[in-house]
């Protein structure tokens, strides 16, 4: 309690934690001593205290230990290795055809982004608590985390077993939506409320449904699949083999081929995508009005506080075009769950995903009370 504590409200007072956790005094001294003793944490100056000594501030160190992320997405897998602080020390990216998900390609830049960031920061691997990994697709917990990503062409691929194989640092896998809302909800746009949507954009559509402070998974962990809701009967064809999906109207490529764009003959997806969304037109408003109806969807099922929208593509539509998205999304609301819910974009850009995969490893290290690294247990 106290780790979780100094780590979210920054540097505090012995005397603030007490009051923070309801702890006594003893209790603060004596657990604080020990985290000390151990450097999970450290002294971080003093504070002028009424009438009496300075107060000493705590925090936790930041070099403690050291969290990996990786963001498997659809034209890149992403590492970056942070700091306790979530300061980035070393990232590698490597590039992805967007036909092309290959397994074996994926898991290879993986491990190579892993050896990449450790060298080029000159961390040991024996101070990284973890690695975190966020994927398209339903993950099935257990030890070899089964990926189920149709987009990708991936049914129960063991992505865990497989990573595994090439490293002995403990792994995290999740999907990359909610590693992304996760990280939204720590340090972003979610950052203190308890209900809460953050929906990624980007070639695919998924969503991270935050309930009284908790992301609700459902009964195999598939909840948030936002993007393959029906928007239209008989509609446009989806990636997933369906017609009318969200995803299908609102998704990267999709938005490309309404434009009437080939995506098979383009290198940058993001590029042509930003030029044309900057443009304007028919085809990015109806976008605009999609994703409005979309996120009234949510509105009127879950009755979040707030919506937070993110993703590369779907930061690109915000920036632009964020008042058509809330007069669509108020058009399409209950008026009473709408009047309730901002909707905003996101404040951590498109590493999002790769931080959230960090963050995974960082809340087991917090509920995990500190055990050194080495000592610890895969989670998957």
């Amino acid at each position: 309690m106290l780790l979780r504590t100094l780590y979210f409200e920054g540097p505090t007072s012995r005397h603030e934690l007490s009051g923070l956790t309801g702890l006594s005094a003893a209790s603060v001294s004596n657990v604080t001593g020990d985290l000390i003793t151990d450097n999970v944490i450290v002294e971080a100056g003093l504070v002028e205290s009424d009438g009496g000594r300075p107060r000493v501030l705590l925090r936790v160190n930041p070099e403690f230990g050291y969290a990996i992320g990786v963001d498997v997405g659809e034209t890149h897998v992403r590492v970056e290795l942070f700091d306790l602080d979530m300061n980035e020390r070393a990232k590698a990216e490597y590039p992805l055809r967007p036909a092309r998900h290959d397994v074996d390609l994926i898991v290879r830049h993986i491990l190579s982004g892993i050896d990449a960031v450790l060298a080029d920061s000159g961390v040991d691997p024996a101070r990284v608590l973890g690695v975190g990994i966020g994927v398209p697709g339903i993950v099935e917990n257990g030890p070899e985390a089964l990926i189920h990503a149709q987009t990708f062409g991936w049914d129960a691929v063991p992505l865990g077993a497989l990573v595994r194989a090439g490293t002995s640092l403990p792994l995290y896998i999740d999907n990359g939506a909610k590693t992304m809302g996760q990280a939204e909800l720590w340090f972003g746009a979610g950052r203190g409320t308890r209900h809460t949507i953050v929906a990624l954009i980007g070639s695919g559509v998924g969503a991270s449904i935050v309930n009284d402070g908790i992301t609700y998974r459902g009964a195999n962990s598939s909840a948030g699949e936002w993007g393959h809701t029906k928007i239209t009967m008989g509609g446009r064809a989806c990636r997933c083999g369906g017609h009318g999906c969200l995803e299908a109207y609102i998704g990267a490529e999709s938005i490309l081929e309404r434009a009437g764009l080939s995506t098979a003959e383009i290198s940058d997806e993001q590029t042509v995508l930003a030029d044309l969304v900057r443009s304007g037109g028919p085809v990015i408003d109806e976008t605009a009005d999609y994703l409005g109806a979309g996120l009234a969807n949510l509105i009127n099922l879950f009755n979040p506080e707030r919506i937070v929208i993110g993703g590369w593509a779907g930061l690109l539509l915000g920036q632009h075009h964020l008042t058509r998205i809330r007069r669509s999304a108020a058009g399409n609301s209950l008026a009473q769950p709408y009047e309730t819910a901002s909707i905003v974009l996101g404040r951590l850009g498109p590493d999002a995903v790769a931080l959230g995969a960090a963050t995974l490893v960082v809340e087991d290290f917090l509920m995990a009370k500190a055990v050194p690294p080495g000592q610890r247990s895969a989670a998957v």
